[in-house]
């Protein structure tokens, strides 16, 4: 029988009434893979942790590390007994130690485990050199952040617990970290449950993401396939990545769309010949073509660096973002017609 590293069997995540997260499953299969739990704010993703880290206790289900059960209704061993580290969001350095003091009592949790992980390495990568002598009310909130993650790393837990690790960091030094993060992660094999609201973050960081909003785990996959199959329309408004537009079925591979006219490509689910279906329509899925026939009318355009998104309205006041290489020569201004590639051709049709 396969064992698995880490597991949640049916557990109801509870902080209050308001905030619960209801019988929630997943796995993590292997020691060093790395889950992104997204959701909106106030969802209960920081309560999740906060269980799983054993500051909470649970009424029903079973929560095991390493195939040993660590909370149940009649089983909680205490946080200092799960050798797992939890990072705040929030501050949560000791306000009466400096940053270095702070994260040295990290590294000196756990000096057994055989993990070659460097004080000073983790303080470069971190950029915290220039203040590992501040006491915390001294930093900002990015660098308290750092600090703290620093420690978190430095404890060399089983499971790493990380409620939105890199909400204070400026965006310009956050890909940075991002990068190197994963490294350390992936190399020393620290399993990593990390809490985000960006998707972005999500599926570079994550081995699998999961999707929790109204109170339960929607969708627990890749992060490729939860983007490009999402299971439901929650899942879809959540990542807001595309639009949903009515079409019928037509035939074993294509549809048809009133402002669109026929679209063809590979359903993900089969759906009888006539069907109302809502598709799904993601920026990268219909092509620029300045010579076609069907043109529509830009109504905004976002630039985005290595691209633009172009919104285009349609007949029936659809709007449809349709994704544009940034050096692509005809750069289009609002209130102009764009045109779209015909025949459309989606290479994987996901409909509602």
């Amino acid at each position: 029988m396969k064992k698995n590293f880490f597991e949640l069997k049916n557990v109801t995540f509870a902080a209050s009434n308001k905030n619960k997260v209801n019988n929630v499953s997943l796995t993590i299969e292997k020691e060093g893979d790395i889950i992104c739990l997204l959701g909106p704010s106030g969802i209960g993703k920081t309560t999740i942790l906060r269980t799983i880290a054993g500051l909470e206790k649970i009424k029903s289900g079973e929560i095991l590390l390493q195939n040993k059960i660590i909370s149940s209704k009649n089983i909680h061993t205490e946080p200092e007994n799960r050798n797992i580290s939890l990072s705040f969001q929030d501050n949560c350095l000791f306000p009466h130690y400096t940053v270095i003091q702070n994260i040295e009592f990290g590294a000196a949790r756990n000096k057994k485990k055989n993990k070659n992980l460097n004080i000073e390495d983790v303080i470069e990568f971190l950029n915290l050199k220039h203040i590992k002598n501040k006491f915390p009310h001294q930093i900002s909130a990015g660098e308290a952040q750092r600090a703290s993650l620093a420690r978190s790393l430095l404890s060399k837990p089983d499971l790493l617990l990380l409620d939105e690790p890199l909400s204070n960091i400026d965006q310009s030094f956050k890909e940075e970290i991002q990068i190197k993060l994963k490294k350390i992660l992936t190399e020393l094999k620290i399993t990593t449950i990390i809490v985000t609201h960006d998707s972005y973050e999500a599926f570079y960081l994550g081995t699998k993401c999961g999707i929790i909003l109204n109170g339960n785990l929607k969708q627990y996959d890749d992060p490729y396939n939860v983007y490009h199959f999402p299971n439901s329309i929650e899942v879809v408004n959540f990542l807001n990545r595309g639009i949903l537009i009515p079409a019928k079925v037509t035939g074993e591979n294509s549809l048809e769309n009133a402002d669109l006219g026929t679209i063809k490509g590979n359903f993900i689910k089969h759906y009888p010949k006539g069907s109302n279906v809502q598709l799904l329509l993601q920026p990268e899925d219909l092509e620029h073509d300045d010579k076609s026939n069907l043109k529509l009318e830009v109504v905004d355009r976002k630039f985005r660096g290595t691209n633009f998104i172009y919104t285009l309205k349609t007949l029936s006041n659809l709007f449809i973002p349709v994704f544009v290489h940034s050096h692509h020569i005809h750069q289009h201004q609002v209130d102009e017609k764009f045109g779209i590639k015909r025949p459309i051709y989606v290479d994987h049709i996901v409909c509602f």
